[in-house]
């Protein structure tokens, strides 16, 4: 059984999207390994890289090929000073060179060796094939497809080649929702409780909280770094961004310096019906806005579904909990990364694959489990949210105007985090022996949806408001 880490769902990267900005560029550094593994690195003098369907047709606006510029110059996503991207592209373009590896350098244009192919692989619809050359021989090849949320595979795997110590059992394994629940009844434990002893089994205690805070701390910082950054997204929309407008006339009257500060202060703001929505709206659109502008983002399954779980988390901290520390943030994150976990082994976390079901639903899904848990729900309630927050997610298509994760993308953050904690009341609410769709059942509803979804609502820009806006409208 496939074993999927809390760190794999919750993963700290660059935007815009995790399948075509994060995965393209884990696929670069695993094809730099791939070269020196087989002692051609220092043969290399020209590379090609060449993308198919998805990564191809939505490239441009996802930034693939600045990722794949980025990850072949051997550059970490989740490291890279964020404001370092732009000198590093202009380097390559204005020089056409490459510091392969951050070791070697070889002639690059752009323009020639990234190529965009609109055809689509078998395998899946997030294709891409690296090619090194020495001279003019072509001496190695490898095609990797980014399956969502950073996963990267190759066509003879199953399981994320990046994570080889995952492919080995946990003391409570589980694939869907009744095993998961079986576990938390014959163990009397919570479903944060099932997923620490998962998590034990790879970490000790001080590395697991340390990765879970920095997490929680990446996400508290996009938040606060979206709700004060004013202006225009870049792509060529021209969307302005609406966080710090919506943040100005919600009026702190706390001083405050640090994002940490800046929780607090709220947490002293005055808060009515219509301002907890403005609140969650705010805290959602403002992580999507960041993402958009290439900046650093919580990959929660997905980039373009990234704003919906910090925004539900800091919903909780500044107004159902003032007293809440790392403990319910550590709780919230390990029911959320487990919940996500479900939806990928059992359909998916792509867009390309299962149109914005697969992102904004699958993440509801998690941020209503999560906050149900924290709210005093048990694990049966904690999987009637989640599957609350996804059944009147089925069916959503993916159709980004540009193929930027602009619009539809940054509002549906926003929704998907309010239908979230309305899912999470409702599931408090409901008793499970009255329940008459499990959790279980709507995965493979969702899968079956995903399947039978025209492709050009997956992630193509070839449908829907792709097609009635177009970039001259906006």
């Amino acid at each position: 059984m496939e074993c999927i880490s809390v760190f794999d769902m919750l993963k700290i990267g660059v935007g815009p999207s995790s399948s075509h900005t994060l995965g393209p560029w884990r696929a670069a550094e695993r094809w730099l390994h791939e070269l020196k593994q087989d002692n051609v690195f220092n043969d290399v003098t020209r590379v090609q890289v060449d993308l198919y369907g998805s990564l191809s047709l939505t490239g441009k606006g996802h930034a693939t090929d600045l990722a794949v510029m980025l990850g072949l110059s051997g550059s970490d996503p989740e490291y890279i000073p964020t404001e370092t991207i732009d000198i590093i592209i202009a380097s390559i373009e204005n020089t056409e060179k490459l510091v392969l590896g951050n070791e070697k350098i070889i002639d690059f244009d752009k323009n020639s060796e990234i190529i965009f192919n609109r055809v689509f692989l078998p395998f899946h619809s997030n294709a891409i094939t690296f090619t090194a050359f020495s001279m003019n021989t072509e001496i190695h090849q490898s095609t990797f497809y980014s399956i969502g949320g950073g996963f990267v595979i190759k066509e003879e795997r199953t399981v994320d080649a990046e994570n080889k110590e995952l492919i080995k059992e946990f003391p409570f394994p589980s694939h869907t929702a009744k095993q998961l629940l079986n576990f938390c009844n014959t163990e009397n434990k919570s479903i944060s409780e099932i997923v620490l002893e998962n998590e034990r089994s790879l970490r000790d205690d001080e590395k697991i909280d340390f990765e879970l805070n920095r997490i929680w701390q990446t996400m508290l910082d996009c938040m606060f770094t979206g709700c004060h950054t004013e202006g225009t997204l870049p792509g060529g929309l021209n969307v302005r961004r609406r966080a710090f407008d919506m943040h100005k006339k919600l009026n702190i009257e706390m001083p405050y310096v640090t994002s940490q500060d800046w929780l607090q202060s709220i947490r002293q703001s005055e808060v009515k019906f219509r301002q907890i929505l403005k609140w969650v709206s705010c805290f959602a659109l403002s992580v999507n806005e960041v993402n958009a502008s290439l900046g650093r983002v919580v990959t929660a399954p997905t980039n373009g579904s990234a704003g919906v779980i910090p925004a539900v988390l800091m919903y909780y901290m500044v107004i159902e909990n003032h007293d809440a520390s790392f403990k319910e943030i550590k709780q919230f994150l390990l029911v959320a990364g487990e919940i996500g976990s479900i939806f990928k082994k059992g359909a998916t976390i792509s867009a390309a694959m299962g149109g914005c079901q697969a992102e904004i639903g699958v993440s509801s899904a998690m941020a209503a489990g999560a906050l149900t848990e924290l709210l005093g729900g048990t694990p049966e309630q904690v999987m009637i949210a989640a599957e609350i927050a996804m059944e009147h997610h089925l069916g959503l298509t993916c159709d980004p105007i540009g193929g930027l994760v602009q619009i539809p993308c940054i509002e549906r953050n926003s929704m998907g985090a309010i239908k979230a904690i309305n899912a999470a009341e409702l599931a408090l609410e409901t008793d499970p022996k009255n329940v008459k769709v499990p959790l279980d059942k709507v995965v493979d509803t969702m899968w079956e949806t995903a399947k039978d979804m025209n492709n050009k609502y997956k992630e193509t820009s070839t449908g829907g408001l792709a097609v009635r806006v177009n970039m001259a409208d906006c």
